[in-house]
């Protein structure tokens, strides 16, 4: 049987955020929210002294490319909807 590992490496800027407490504050909610909602991991992964900026990184795995990028996708749409992030840039890699 085939398995796929998905990756959504996110740079986020948080504008508002005027130190690390409230840029910890805005990723929180959504580093909490996002597994229970879309069934994946995700993790804060560089960026962590840096009060505007972070990168987040997303995984699922399955058993078919295409559920793999439409997981990834909605992640990428969950993350943008946050209003208080702003997505710089993103990449998706599926293995």
């Amino acid at each position: 049987m085939p398995v796929f590992v998905g990756l959504l490496t996110t740079e986020l800027i948080i504008p508002e955020a005027a130190s690390l407490k409230d840029k910890r504050q805005a990723l929180r909610s959504l580093l909490t929210r996002m597994p229970s909602k879309l069934k994946v991991a995700v993790a804060e992964i560089d960026q962590l002294d840096s009060h505007q900026r972070a990168c987040i990184a997303t995984a699922t795995v399955s058993n078919t490319k295409a559920h793999v990028h439409s997981i990834l996708m909605a992640a990428s749409q969950f993350i943008e909807s946050e209003p208080r992030i702003t997505v710089q840039s993103e990449t998706v890699e599926i293995m």
